[in-house]
């Protein structure tokens, strides 16, 4: 429930800084604003202009920092309420200080996405723009950034609200038909509207379809390397990150946990975890992190498998080859700098499908190809170029689209069956309200609560 108090909370990482913002929101922001911190000339405070002055313990009058400070009455501000800001130096106590004296003049500490929420409530953005705000704070690479701008600037709530403006347009036509068929009114057939229906639906279905493409570009795909120990995981690891990330020795079992980074393989993350080696009669500790091994494979969108080419196959070589049957991933053939003893053919006849490549992690062979080929598997999962630039990235839109491809297979159906208009009209409004959850127009509490969860505090 929306309380209509003055909430404060850092607006910056916490940690020691340089600057630090401390941001208020609510009716009392600039009283209490005035309260804490007096400026060093004028007491006039224009709007959204930066002022000097002296952050002060109002029960004391004792001087805090020397500190900037700005006020943005609504409803021109982040929140459409009067907010407050005070720019001071960005020590933790200090930062600690300064909040204590605010919330000592009436003022709250914002739970986690409370500033956002409110800018919601008060219409200053949609809840597309809400999650594209937590998009752009916890993007990972270029595609998530360049998607969640795309997101804030409007993209995914105007195609939204293109695709509603159909549906709308159809619920009029059928309103038409029940209100005045005894008129002489022309009206869209019976066809023509399961037509519209059935192109709306289309295009309904290819924005569903974006999620694959919108997920990887936000959070990234995920590929595990594995191997018997020795094989050369963690060498590989190190290779693609470009960074010595992972410890390398000629001791197997070097690697008793999961070790993971990002790198970018086109235009999406690719989160790369290095795991421990398979085998048997290992220790307590490394049969756990085998076990986390296994875990990790099995969640893994794309596998990397790790086969030393300079020894003949063992019993844990063909464990990996199990464990890759009817996954997407890649094969590598390590250690193609010392002479061989198995070849792709080796791999192919026991069973395994996924492409194979010869590398040299000692010397960086074959990597080059090893990317583009990783590339080309995250792409694939994405769904492949549609040229669309407008992509759903979060399991709330997918449900809320589904929600409407159901209800428009419905409608489609009643109409072909000549079903009175009065009940193709409800599924058609079941749709049109699937849609407007998209972007907040029909939502409830526990949705906002659950999306206004995951932000950060002062956001």
């Amino acid at each position: 429930m929306y309380v209509q108090d003055t909430i404060v909370a850092p607006a910056t990482p916490p940690g020691a800084g340089a600057v630090a913002i401390i941001r208020l929101s609510g009716p009392a922001a600039i009283e209490i604003l005035r309260s804490i911190w007096r400026p060093a000339r004028a007491d006039v405070l224009k709007p959204r202009h930066l002022y000097i002055g002296d952050i002060r313990d109002p029960s004391t009058g004792a001087a805090v920092d020397r500190a900037l400070a700005v006020v943005m009455p609504a409803p021109r501000s982040l929140t459409g309420e009067d907010v407050a800001e005070v720019h001071c130096h960005g020590g933790p106590f200090l930062v600690r200080r300064i909040l204590g004296l605010a919330k000592g003049c009436g003022a709250r500490m914002a739970e986690a996405g409370e500033f956002s929420r409110r800018a919601f409530l008060n219409g200053r953005i949609d809840l597309t723009a809400a999650e594209a705000v937590a998009d752009l704070v916890a993007a990972r690479g270029e595609s998530a950034l360049t998607q969640a701008l795309s997101h804030l600037s409007g993209a995914l709530k105007e195609r939204v609200a293109g695709l509603r403006e159909r549906l709308i347009a159809i619920a009029a036509h059928l309103e038409a038909e029940i209100d005045f068929s005894d008129e002489d009114i022309a009206l869209p057939s019976r066809e023509e509207i399961a037509h519209r229906i059935a192109a709306l639906r289309q295009d309904i279905a290819m924005l569903h379809d974006s999620f694959a493409r919108g997920w990887l570009m936000r959070t990234g795909a995920r590929a595990a390397i594995i191997g018997k120990p020795n094989a050369g995981k963690s060498s590989v690891l190190n290779l693609l990150l470009g960074v010595e990330r992972a410890i390398v020795t000629p001791i197997p079992g070097t690697t008793r946990d999961v070790i993971e980074d990002t790198i970018h393989v086109g235009a999406y993350p690719l989160v790369i975890q290095d795991t421990a080696g398979l085998r048997s009669g290992a220790d307590q500790i490394e049969r756990i992190g085998i076990e986390r091994t296994l875990a990790h494979a099995e969640e893994a969108d794309v596998l990397i498998a790790v086969f030393d080419s300079s020894t003949a196959l063992t019993s844990e070589d063909l464990r990996v080859i199990e464990l890759c049957r009817g996954r997407t991933g890649v094969a590598l053939l390590n250690k193609s700098d010392l002479p061989w003893a198995i070849d792709a053919i080796d791999l192919r006849a026991q069973g395994l499908a996924m492409p194979a490549l010869r590398v040299s992690a000692l010397r960086g062979d074959g990597f080059d190809a090893l990317r583009q080929e990783l590339a080309a598997m995250v792409d694939a999962l994405a769904g492949g170029n549609r040229g669309d630039t407008v992509a759903i990235s979060r399991e709330r839109h997918r449900d809320a689209l589904a929600r409407a491809l159901v209800a428009l297979e419905s409608a489609h159906r009643s109409t072909l069956c000549a079903m009175p208009p009065e009940i193709v009209a409800v599924d058609i409004g079941i749709a049109a309200d699937a849609l407007a959850s998209i972007s907040g127009q029909v939502t409830s509490e526990d949705v906002l609560d659950a999306i206004f969860r995951e932000f950060c505090i002062g956001k």
